[in-house]
């Protein structure tokens, strides 16, 4: 399995590969951390935007954050300039927040040569890297390129993603661990979820992890320091299920499980505001 991260000394050096296509990942809402907020618009020189909220989230699905579907990826992909030989690096400017959601992306599209920068933006920042205030723009700095090459490259890989059903048949599964991203109060049930109509608890038999835990200041923790974690959880098995509030952040820990050499993890895509918001699903609660 390669490292599904590079650092900034390593983004830098290749910044001006014709190869390498750079993509900023930030999101306009951030949850369950204190957001980074910044004075003027800043990015990574020859960056280009990668919007999870509008341009690779499914406008006809009911599910908040639904991952994109395989033709809108394409779409979306072939806008960007990327192609089947492209090199993508994904970045967001809270650290290690939503690069990881792009990643998955492009991860369960079938697309190989994508990486998320290690600290983004803030490590770049800290360490007086050059920046811009303008991302790349398609026909100025970049042209488009062929969906239908793309299409013939890449498969979507659909046992990536589960639903509801799967998740309920797997609760007791011994060869299954199902883990939350969420902060513990949210996941034991002591305090409000943030949404209307989503009730409070966890998934019965889902094990507690939240994100921040796997990341030290805007980096992801070492490799060993992952596969102590995992251990100590309990969640070393064959399968492993990530689960969060709407999706976002349960990608930061299928980020880490890959990075700690785990390569059968898979998303809930729908999450706990699908979970929470459905009364024929069982919950656990310590509220």
């Amino acid at each position: 399995m390669e490292y599904p991260l590079v650092s900034t000394e390593w983004l830098e050096d290749h910044l001006d590969e014709p190869q390498l296509v750079l993509l900023d990942a930030s999101m306009a809402t951030v949850i369950g951390k204190v957001p980074r907020l910044y004075e003027s618009p800043i990015c990574i020189p020859r960056s280009r935007r990668f919007d999870v909220e509008q341009d690779f989230c499914d406008p006809h699905s009911s599910q908040i954050h639904a991952l994109p579907t395989f033709v809108q990826f394409i779409q979306g992909a072939a806008q960007l300039g990327i192609t089947p030989d492209s090199t993508v690096v994904v970045y967001d400017n809270q650290g290690i927040y939503s690069s990881p959601r792009a990643w998955w992306i492009f991860t369960l599209m079938g697309f190989r040569r994508v990486y998320v920068l290690d600290g983004g933006l803030p490590q770049w920042l800290a360490e007086a890297r050059l920046t811009s205030s303008h991302y790349q723009t398609l026909g100025r700095d970049y042209q488009e390129t062929s969906a239908a090459s793309l299409t013939q490259a890449l498969s979507y890989q659909p046992e990536r993603v589960v639903d509801a059903a799967q998740v309920l048949a797997n609760i007791t599964d011994e060869d299954t661990a199902i883990i939350d991203a969420r902060a513990s109060a949210r996941f034991l049930g002591q305090m409000s979820e943030p949404r209307p109509g989503v009730r409070a608890g966890h998934i019965p038999h889902a094990l507690n992890l939240p994100f921040a835990q796997v990341l030290s200041g805007d980096k992801l923790k070492s490799v060993s320091e992952l596969q102590q974690i995992f251990t100590e959880l309990g969640a070393d098995k064959p399968v492993r299920i990530f689960s969060c509030g709407s999706g976002i952040t349960a990608c930061i820990l299928l980020l880490a499980s890959y990075a700690a050499g785990h390569a059968n993890g898979q998303l809930y895509a729908g999450s706990w505001a699908d979970w929470g918001s459905r009364s024929d699903l069982p919950i656990e609660c310590e509220c």
